[in-house]
């Protein structure tokens, strides 16, 4: 396969300008349709690619050679498990599904039919997160720390669906917690959850969040997520065993509001090209989406008694 790939994006949300620029500056794709069910959003968008209603339209007609999901976190199983069955290699947003079951079951679809399934997990391809990777490299780690800290409102790029647990599945845990969860993993490599303590609000959505967790040698982590925090903090603290403590700032250099997102949505979109191109190993992408969710899933289960005994206590 040469030249440019045909490239599909559904979903023309906040998240979606980062793909559609990547899109643009990379010699890789050529946009070739985007998606929306919304009316407003296909009329508002300024590109030449053709525009569909519905993905399975855009699948049949469009024929893209990848596709891009950046739709709620509720529709991502239906969407993914469209294009996988039509052959189509996905790149989906974090989370990869709204539970571990349904992320197991686009993996096995991934798998049966050979088709690259990637899970956008931005900030691992984050400049400073790749500077702090390669200085822990072969170094032995005692303890990692990582801040994912916003108020959420500031970030809904006008979708309400954020604060829908239904639609979100939950809140921070659902929603931050992969991308958090995931760079934890990029240092550690497989974790178990030991301990997690969630702090909703009256509606249900989960606003703070602290996620403990243990590495195989024993190493320690921390995840804190915020949705409440006034400003935005998104960091890693890593101790190596000789005391000596790492930074990496996500933020840092990026002025302007999301401005850090424009490389690290570039990266992924040169990533799974990689992943797309002929010869490309087949299956689901190394990124581990399903590792993440089923974390996130733990995390849930470990608060869960702390929570009904509040609730219960509540009640009384």
């Amino acid at each position: 396969m040469t030249g440019p790939l045909r490239l599909g994006v559904v979903g023309l949300g906040a998240i979606s300008p980062y793909y559609l620029a990547a899109a643009e500056r990379l010699p890789d794709w050529r946009l070739t349709a985007v998606c929306d069910a919304r009316a407003e959003a296909l009329e508002q968008f300024p590109g030449r690619a053709a525009r569909f209603s519905d993905h399975r339209t855009l699948l049949d007609r469009a024929r893209p050679d990848a596709l891009v999901v950046a739709v709620p976190n509720d529709v991502h199983l239906p969407l993914c498990r469209d294009a996988l069955s039509a052959g189509v290699p996905v790149c989906v947003e974090k989370p990869l599904a709204l539970t571990a079951a349904e992320g197991s079951l686009l993996v096995d679809l991934a798998r049966r039919y050979e088709v690259p399934l990637m899970t956008a997990f931005h900030r691992r391809y984050n400049d400073a997160v790749r500077a702090l990777a390669r200085r822990t490299t072969g170094r032995e780690i005692r303890s990692v720390r990582v801040r994912y800290l916003e108020r959420i409102e500031e970030h809904l790029g006008g979708e309400d669906w954020y604060l829908d647990p239904a639609r979100c599945g939950g809140g921070c845990v659902a929603d931050n917690g992969p991308n958090a969860l995931d760079l934890v993993r990029l240092l550690l490599g497989e974790l178990a959850v030991t301990g997690c303590e969630i702090h909703r609000d009256g509606s249900g959505v989960d606003r703070q969040a602290v996620i403990r967790l243990r590495g195989r040698m024993g190493t320690t982590a921390s995840v804190e997520l915020d949705w409440s925090y006034p400003g935005e903090r998104k960091d890693i603290e890593v101790e190596l065993a000789g005391g000596e403590v790492l930074h990496a700032d996500m933020l840092a250099g990026h002025t302007g509001f999301k401005a850090s997102l424009w490389h690290e949505y570039e990266a992924i979109l040169t990533e799974f090209a990689g992943l797309v191109r002929p010869g490309a190993p087949a299956g689901p992408g190394a990124h581990g989406g399903l590792a993440a969710l089923e974390l996130a899933e733990a995390a849930y289960r470990c608060a869960r008694p702390a929570l009904d005994a509040t609730a219960a206590e509540a009640d009384r």
